[in-house]
């Protein structure tokens, strides 16, 4: 015979202390777990959206960043040129990119963190999707002018119009804030590529996209550039370019985020076998009595882990309450790719909070397990005598 349903929500609501204790320090590890898992997403999240469906960037042979790779000006003309490039007009879609880091203290701090300064040509926006202007202006080619991502300008000092900033022995003024549709390039400073080149002292590229007239053109593109033993470049798609730095950039956060859950889980499973014992010890007579009214060991061991379980979904309920105001929220880490910030939402998505659910519902079990097994042990004699 089972035990009814409302006798666990009656032992749940008459003991609102040691339950809504014990929720909360599940509610805690699941937050946690939550907001790093959020953190992780949004990165995710961001540099999937940043590459172009039929892009194919173009790096030296071995680099596995932009800031590590180098093309010639005989190596762009040899690129621009091939078949299955796409035009417009007489004009290859075709954009050759120069990148570099300047050091910014951050707003309100000391510390501060790299910044990444991207030089592009005339084609590097109609290669890019999600691009606008939403304070100032463009800057003019040939000046030292630059436009900095909103979010960059809000995160740093010395970014906003009208600011100066300086690369290497030349300022750059600020003309104009962009976004650019939650993608990377939020994480960048923009500037003219033959500026930055003349500033740096560079006369190569750090890397050139291309846009691929279609799908088979993109394959094809990509494999005749990597195969071409005289040009020493590699060439892939542009999503799997950054699908590859996703891997990077979340890796060690979602690691982090289990370690860490790992350890507060332990904790919260304690808190949880802890008043479940306490439960049982109050509770020896009443599970002699169900004993007696003839309720089986299985049902009273199921009722104690059912009335855990329920408070832990209550904690996990909890969890994500606290984490949920988080989603949207801007903030940025490092990209261990190219050693620079990279800005970016906290993404609460449904999936992360199913899984922070079923977090919470195994702490709330594994921690009941060993009470309820207790509780349904019992001997009838034994319980009715309980003190």
């Amino acid at each position: 015979m089972a035990l009814p349903l409302k006798y666990n929500f009656r032992n749940i609501t008459v003991r609102k202390s040691s339950t809504l204790a014990t929720a909360f320090t599940i509610g805690l590890t699941v937050g946690v777990f939550l907001m790093v898992m959020a953190l992780a997403r949004g990165i995710d999240l961001t540099l999937i959206s940043s590459g172009e469906p039929l892009n194919v960037i173009v790096l030296r042979e071995g680099s596995n960043a932009e800031l590590n790779s180098s093309v010639s000006r005989e190596q762009l003309n040899d690129l621009i040129y091939l078949d299955g490039v796409a035009r417009e007009g007489d004009q290859p879609l075709a954009a050759a990119e120069t990148m570099t880091l300047i050091y910014k203290p951050r707003k309100g701090m000391s510390q501060g963190s790299n910044v990444t300064i991207r030089g592009i040509g005339p084609m590097s926006n109609k290669l890019r999707s999600g691009y606008q202007t939403v304070a100032g202006r463009m800057f003019q080619p040939g000046m030292t002018e630059a436009i900095v991502s909103r979010r960059i300008a809000e995160r740093f000092q010395g970014l906003d119009i009208g600011d100066k900033f300086r690369i290497q022995t030349t300022d750059y003024t600020v003309v104009g804030l962009f976004e650019a549709g939650g993608k990377a390039f939020e994480s960048e400073i923009w500037v003219d590529v033959n500026s930055l080149g003349s500033t740096t002292k560079r006369d190569t590229f750090s890397t050139v996209l291309l846009r691929a007239k279609d799908q088979t053109a993109l394959a094809s593109l990509s494999k005749r550039i990597t195969d071409d033993q005289r040009l020493h470049l590699k060439a892939m798609p542009e999503r799997t370019f950054y699908e590859d730095q996703q891997g990077a950039a979340s890796g060690f956060l979602k690691g982090v985020a289990v370690f860490i859950s790992f350890i507060m889980a332990v904790g919260a499973g304690f808190a949880g076998m802890n008043t479940m014992y306490a439960a049982v010890a109050r509770r020896t007579k009443e599970i002699g009595t169900l004993r007696v009214l003839g309720f089986k060991r299985r049902s009273i061991l199921v009722a104690f882990v059912l009335e855990s379980v329920v408070i832990a979904i209550i904690g996990a309920g909890i969890g994500i309450l606290l984490a949920l105001p988080l989603n949207f929220v801007s903030t940025g880490t490092a990209n261990f790719q190219n050693f620079s910030e990279i800005a970016f939402n906290f993404r609460v998505t449904p999936d992360l909070m199913l899984w922070a659910l079923i977090f919470g519902v195994a702490i709330g079990f594994v921690g009941s397990l060993l009470p309820s097994i207790r509780a349904a042990r019992f001997k009838i004699v034994d319980a009715l005598r309980a003190s």
